[in-house]
C-alpha cells in the first residue's frame, strides 16, 4: 500500500500522519468510514487501539475492532453505561418474556387438565 493520501486508513488520516504499508489499523478502519475510527479514538485512543489489536491473533482482530467500535458507539450515546445499559435492557426483556412464556405454558397445562377431566368417562 502506498502512502498517498488516498490510501491512508481513517486513523492515519484523522491523526494526520503517513500510513505505513503495514498499518495495523488499515484493515479495520478503512478511509471510507472515518466515523468508525473517530468513535473508537475518542473513547480508547489510537495508541491503545493499536496495542489491543497487536495483542490478539490476526484472525481475531476484526472481532476486536468491531467490539471496540460497538462499545465506543454505545459509550458516546450513553456515557455512563455504554453497552452495559443495552445489555441490562435486553436481560430485562428476556426475563419478562420468560415470565410471559411460563404463564402461557401454565394456562395451556390448566386447559389440558380441564379438557382431560371432561373427556374421562363417568362411572356410576
Amino acid at each position: 500500500m502506498s502512502s498517498s493520501s488516498n490510501s491512508r486508513c481513517a486513523a492515519c488520516k484523522q491523526l494526520r500522519r503517513r500510513c505505513p504499508s503495514d498499518c495495523i489499523l488499515l484493515p479495520y478502519f478503512p478511509p471510507t468510514d472515518p466515523q468508525r475510527f473517530s468513535y473508537v479514538h475518542r473513547i480508547f485512543g489510537a495508541s491503545n487501539v493499536a496495542k489491543m489489536l497487536q495483542k490478539v491473533e490476526e484472525h481475531h482482530r476484526g472481532d476486536v475492532a468491531e467490539s471496540l467500535y460497538y462499545e465506543a458507539h454505545c459509550r458516546i450515546q450513553d456515557p455512563v453505561y455504554g453497552c452495559v445499559g443495552i445489555i441490562t435492557i435486553l436481560h430485562e426483556q428476556i426475563y419478562n418474556f420468560q415470565c410471559q412464556l411460563a404463564k402461557v405454558e401454565a394456562e395451556i397445562q390448566a386447559a389440558k387438565a380441564q379438557q382431560q377431566g371432561r373427556l374421562q368417562p363417568q362411572f356410576p
